[in-house]
């Protein structure tokens, strides 16, 4: 296995937690919270951040092996720009 496939491997391994996590914590929060910091609604990242944690669980090998990215920079996005804001308007520590 080359090094490029070890690495890809790794950050696969280690985005499923990142893009289950983003979702558990979409789920978690207000409806009103997403609407209130100007972002898409609770629905929507329920929709974006749940197809991106069943992407990065699927099997990362096959024709579609590289399409987990997809869901990891999805996942990284709400972890980045939406989560923060939600918190800060809801007044939660994590």
């Amino acid at each position: 296995m080359a090094l490029y496939q070890w690495i890809l491997l790794v950050i696969w391994i280690a985005g499923i937690p990142v893009g289950v996590f983003a979702f558990v914590h979409a789920a978690l929060q207000r409806p009103d919270a997403f609407t209130a910091v100007d972002k898409l609604s609770k629905v929507k990242w329920l929709a974006i951040t749940g197809a991106a944690a069943l992407l990065l669980i699927l099997d990362s090998r096959g024709p579609y092996g590289i399409i987990w990215i997809a869901g990891l920079v999805a996942s990284l996005v709400y972890i980045v720009d939406v989560r923060p804001k939600v918190r800060e308007i809801q007044g939660r520590s994590w």
